[in-house]
């Protein structure tokens, strides 16, 4: 970090490698941070948007708008030190500031990512003052041109909606369409701020079940963009405004927040003496671009993965496709030997193992393996049989919830489950746990330590079907307030798994994935993209999946199944290899010919060398629509680029895609006589024809020409 003084304003520099992104402040002005470019020169003009903002009960806006941004305490703050320490990985900056009239005392902590353009920040507030202060919202970053200092004519914004199976859905519009900032000509009126934003909110617990918790703001023109993520599996949203410089001039704001009271329900009755720690976010500059920006993001989530290094296994999990929630020692026995034979590395019985009902959902809650399902043996059978076969074993777990069903419902206390106006809270045949109640932490601990350390068990499929709504008033400030502390609580109980067992691998799934944020992210291994059991659909979704999850991280379901032609095989095959496969399907039915081609698959993934690993995304044709005939996405790395194309109903017989200068290889499948012609050189812009009309898809490696 460099910076510059004057007698009115200091200036750090927090990267420069011609994306900068700047904070300053002066003595009659809060801090500030901007994105800049090479164009907006040295002397730049001072940014509008305060780094912090913050609502709180007689306490709100200087200037009336529905945003977060104008707060009154927002402009009070005031710089009173700061902090800069190095580290092999991040440079952290602390930026305190207080607020003369509150006695607040708000620290700003930017982790910096070395050799990189990129941050992670959050703000903690302390009250420092003798009264209670009741918060409504802080942020956890705010900041001014995040397209750097251009009309907002030129900026868009890359935006993620989702649905149950329908998930990654892209869409970008230019800030200046009617429905986004339309131009209302701020100047004319007596130089007021805006009153709207663009704002995008996700509710409840499903983090990522309405929107993306990614997004990009770039400039038209295809150079300065800016990726945004909030790191948080609760509520959250992220806003758009169009504020006034000294000039009168419209200049646009990016905010980051966490649960507000306005979205979600969120208060905090901060008591003199005491703290509150919004919820961490990061953003990431390029000037290439929106898919650079993205490209940086992918680097900054590895570096937020704690030094964990991802893995070339391969997971099969019985359920999607396959044995959907019934299993039974008679039907897995046979699954486990096909699942073994095409070099799977773990097996993982999904739902229904602890039910003898028939009926696994509302059932849930003290797993306990069924004795009817696994009559002969028990479940400790099937998980020998899977060591035996050189797997090692899995099982869904969704720790989270007990059904109206299970002895759980009425032995644990009323207090460890969420509740309103002293009503348990109860969603679709289930009522919701509260991880802040010791009872409900020990009863999940005493399930996962029994099953890893009686039955074996290396690997936990951690599932979250139901969502509480606003969350829980019990002991709470505001029912947001409890919701906010029992996500947080979810988050150490699964810390506390994890360091008590190791080895373990964890996958993150909510109905497919709709909890995918990088605060479970950067904490487990697998994260499921989708509950989508229509292979022709699943595409979009593997392809979208890569903006917001780790090629490595992003487990895309492929369920080849024996009625498929080869053509379908390799389709859904090529869906799960375009990021972490993920397999099931009945295997156990499959020819010899069919399971070779499955196992070929199965090969390839586990061939990525480390440099493959450590790939950042790319779209040859763009971010697909929902109905595309052609979908495409690449992982590309210093040596070579792999790239899943995909050929849906409706499809043309050709395709140019765009992709780095380099030989060309069918990675998978390898067939002769290949009804695909693909060139085997390409010189940036790949043309691809097939001679029939049936749905496919290859995994192409191009190995990139040297530059001479």
């Amino acid at each position: 970090m460099t910076s510059t003084s004057t007698t009115a304003r200091t200036t750090f520099e927090l990267w420069g490698d011609g994306v900068r992104a700047e904070i300053s402040w002066s003595p009659e002005s809060p801090a500030t941070m901007a994105i800049r470019s090479p164009a907006d020169g040295r002397e730049s003009v001072v940014p509008t948007q305060p780094l912090v903002e913050i609502l709180a009960v007689g306490h709100g806006h200087v200037s009336a708008n529905l945003r977060n941004t104008a707060t009154s305490i927002g402009g009070r703050l005031r710089v009173s030190a700061h902090e800069d320490e190095e580290g092999d990985v991040w440079r952290t900056i602390r930026l305190h500031q207080v607020d003369p009239v509150t006695g607040l005392e708000v620290i700003s902590t930017l982790r910096v990512r070395r050799g990189g353009s990129s941050l992670q920040s959050w703000t903690t507030v302390h009250n420092r003052g003798d009264a209670v202060v009741v918060l409504q919202a802080v942020s956890s970053c705010m900041l001014g041109d995040p397209a750097g200092r251009r009309p907002l004519e030129e900026v868009v914004t890359l935006e993620g909606r989702s649905e149950w199976l329908g998930e990654s859905r892209w869409v970008e519009r230019r800030v200046r369409d009617h429905d986004v900032l339309p131009y209302v000509h701020l100047a004319a009126h007596q130089k007021q701020d805006a009153r709207g934003s663009r704002a995008v909110v996700s509710h409840g617990t499903w983090s990522s079940g309405e929107r993306v918790p990614t997004g990009v703001v770039s400039a038209t023109d295809g150079g300065l963009s800016l990726a945004w993520q909030i790191e948080h599996s609760g509520p959250w949203r992220m806003e758009l405004a169009e504020r006034l410089d000294d000039h009168g001039e419209g200049v646009l704001s990016l905010g980051l927040l966490g649960p507000t009271d306005v979205d979600h329900t969120w208060t905090r009755a901060l008591a003199p003496g005491e703290q509150f720690q919004s919820v961490p976010v990061s953003v990431a500059g390029s000037g290439l671009g929106w898919q650079g920006a993205v490209g940086e993001m992918t680097r900054h989530r590895r570096a937020l993965r704690s030094g964990q290094r991802a893995s070339r296994a391969v997971v099969f999990n019985d359920y999607m496709n396959t044995l959907m929630g019934d299993p039974t020692t008679e039907k897995l026995l046979p699954l486990v030997d096909a699942a073994a034979s095409v070099g799977a590395d773990y097996f993982c019985v999904d739902a229904g193992w602890y039910d003898d009902g028939g009926d696994w959902w509302d059932s849930v809650g003290a797993w306990e393996p069924s004795t009817a399902r696994f009559a002969d043996g028990g479940l400790g059978r099937v998980l020998d049989h899977v060591r035996d076969a050189g797997m090692i074993p899995g099982l869904w777990l969704e720790p989270e919830v007990v059904g109206v069903r299970s002895p759980l419902a009425t032995t644990l206390p009323d207090a460890a489950f969420m509740q309103r106006r002293g009503v348990r809270l109860e969603e679709h045949g289930r009522y919701l746990l509260d991880l802040r109640h010791h009872d409900a932490r020990k009863h999940l601990d005493e399930v996962v330590d029994r099953l890893v350390a009686d039955m074996g068990v290396g690997y936990f499929k951690l599932d979250y079907n139901v969502t509480p709504g606003v969350g829980t008033d019990l002991d709470a400030d505001s029912p947001g307030d409890g919701l906010l502390r029992h996500v947080r609580a979810y988050q150490d109980w699964l810390d506390g798994v994890l360091a008590r067992h190791p080895r373990l691998v964890v996958e993150n799934c909510a109905s497919g994935g709709m909890r995918a944020d990088y605060s479970l992210l950067s904490r487990v291994e697998l994260q499921s993209t989708s509950d989508q059991q229509d292979a022709l659909l699943y595409p979009p979704i593997a392809a979208g999946a890569l903006v917001s999850i780790l090629p490595e991280q992003a487990g895309n379901w492929a369920y080849p199944q024996p009625g498929m032609s080869p053509q379908e095989i390799a389709f859904t095959m090529v869906t799960g290899l375009s990021g972490r496969l993920y397999l099931s399907g009945r295997l156990d039915e499959m020819s010899p010919a069919q399971l070779d081609l499955v196992r070929s698959g199965v090969h390839a993934a586990r061939s990525w060398d480390d440099e493959a690993l450590g790939s950042t995304p790319f779209w040859p044709l763009g971010l697909p629509s929902w109905n595309d005939g052609w979908v495409a996405v690449g992982r590309t790395c210093r040596s070579h680029s792999l790239v899943a194309i995909w050929a849906r109903p409706g499809a043309a017989d050709s395709i140019d895609i765009a992709v780095p200068a380099g030989s060309v290889e069918v990675v998978y499948p390898r067939v002769a006589d290949d009804v695909w012609d693909i060139p085997v050189t390409t010189d940036g812009s790949l043309h691809i024809r097939r001679t029939d009309h049936e749905v496919g898809a290859r995994l192409l490696r191009i190995t990139h020409t040297p530059n001479i």
